[in-house]
């Protein structure tokens, strides 16, 4: 008879139910959320219209045992959590997370910030084009499986594939990382050109050249700047962008229409994680001597330094060059 695997998934959030629900199908499923919650409960706040499969136990208490944990909490909070973990778990259970961003204040991305608190522990970064709900319902996705080890990456890449969910593995974890916490950021302006009424031919531009600014950044940085043209970069930017469903790219409609970021913010109980990684991302650009006029200009949207209109006339304003 064979033994299941035991997945310990960190984080309830939208996106860890949604893979809780699909490596449910592979695995036997142990989801954590800070806040304790009755005991056999079937659904939960983040997506209350999915209905938890029976191999998914939820728990408030910090998993001791588990062939494998995944990390689903905000990048701004793995720090804490990891430290916590690190002193439950076996050290050679592996780690995959699943932030975006970059922490605040240090620069780290998240596979850094885990290395210094779980330090020689295999991990990986797992990122590509979904929505939490399409994915807990069991609709076709795919995403990326990010690590340096090319024989650890494509054994937990073939471990992890669902049914519904097809991984692909890559050796570029730190440009999987970056197109992750570049994604938001664009996909905050791409909202504001169409709030503000600047037409689909304008969102396509800030896409597209904000995507070429962000290859440039993961060369410099020492990663493969093709990795931005693959579901972790190009995928997960064009979901982002353009999806209704978009936390980021939302909160840059209701911007571009004239509504103040921080009443925004105020009504929701989400996370639009483009907001925190804007001003970080901007400066790894002037660290690493690269251009990126686009996201400097989203970062100064935010801040509220610029006008929608005095940033078209910004970018619309700069030399013309070689594509």
């Amino acid at each position: 008879m064979t033994v299941q695997p035991h997945i310990a998934v960190i984080g309830a959030g939208a996106w860890g139910i949604a893979l809780a629900c699909t490596l449910s199908h592979i695995a036997r499923i142990t989801l954590w959320t800070r806040t304790p919650v009755p005991a056999g409960i079937r659904a939960l706040p983040h997506l209350p219209q999915v209905t938890l499969p029976e191999a998914v136990t939820v728990t408030s208490d910090l998993p001791t045992e588990a062939d494998i944990v995944v990390l689903v909490v905000p990048t701004q909070g793995l720090r804490d959590v990891t430290m916590a973990l690190q002193k439950h778990l076996k050290p050679d259970v592996p780690v995959i997370t699943c932030c975006k961003g970059m922490e605040r204040g240090t620069f780290l991305l998240p596979l850094q910030i885990v290395e210094q608190t779980m330090p020689g522990r295999p991990a990986a970064v797992l990122s590509g084009p979904n929505f939490a709900i399409e994915v807990a319902r069991g609709m076709p996705a795919a995403a990326t499986l990010a690590a340096h080890d090319l024989p650890f990456v494509t054994a937990l890449t073939e471990r992890l594939t669902t049914p519904t969910l097809r991984l692909y593995a890559s050796t570029d974890p730190l440009g999987v990382q970056i197109a992750g916490a570049a994604k938001n950021v664009i996909a905050i302006g791409a909202g504001i050109s169409v709030g503000a009424g600047m037409g689909e031919n304008a969102r396509a531009a800030i896409i597209t050249r904000a995507l070429a600014e962000t290859a440039r950044l993961v060369d410099a940085m020492g990663g493969q700047g093709r990795t931005m043209y693959g579901l972790a970069g190009m995928g997960d930017l064009i979901l982002t962008a353009t999806g209704a469903g978009s936390r980021n790219y939302s909160l840059g409609v209701a911007m571009g229409k004239g509504e103040n970021i921080q009443d925004i913010l105020a009504q929701r109980d989400t996370v639009a994680e483009g907001v925190l990684t804007a001003p970080t991302l901007q400066e790894l650009g002037q660290r690493f001597g690269i251009e990126t006029p686009i996201i400097n200009v989203i970062t100064r949207l935010l801040s509220g330094e610029l006008t929608p209109h005095q940033a078209r006339d910004e970018l619309l304003d700069r030399p013309t060059r070689f594509e």
